[in-house]
């Protein structure tokens, strides 16, 4: 009987590498627009985020938004929209991700205080249901659909 990465490989996944964080998150590392930054993957994440600093680095085009922003014990904080952005996921990428904008200062100073790196942004639900996700929490792997 096959295992489940020999499974997910012939059904056309490609895996990636999860690091679990002293704070008993998922660390991944993402490229955007040919950037590399280090996200935590969040299934509770709605849409996937970068922080208001990574504007310039991962060459983003923010535009204002009226969305509202919550999560991580902070709420109604305002954000920024970036559209078309490539994200690439080890062999995984899409060129149409839209990334919410917003000041991650908070979830840094609590990683920063459990001994964890600070993170460029969130990778959410938005683009673990693109990719057809499958998370191995036992053997810390993220599979994803090419």
């Amino acid at each position: 009987m096959e295992n489940l990465q020999e499974f997910l490989h012939h059904k056309g996944y490609t895996k990636v590498k999860l690091h679990l964080t002293k704070t008993n998150h998922f660390e991944i590392k993402a490229t955007i627009n040919g950037k590399k930054g280090l996200f935590i993957l969040d299934t509770g994440a709605s849409s996937s985020c970068v922080g208001f600093e990574g504007i310039e680095t991962f060459k983003l085009k923010a535009e204002d938004s009226l969305i509202k922003a919550a999560g991580a014990g902070a709420t109604d904080m305002d954000t920024k929209m970036a559209k078309k952005n490539k994200v690439k996921i080890g062999k995984w990428s899409s060129n149409k991700i839209v990334l919410v904008l917003f000041n991650l200062t908070h979830v840094n100073t609590a990683l920063i205080n459990h001994n964890s790196k600070p993170v460029d942004g969130i990778i959410g639900a938005d683009i673990l249901k693109k990719s057809k996700a499958i998370i191995d929490y036992e053997k810390k792997y993220l599979y994803l659909k090419l």
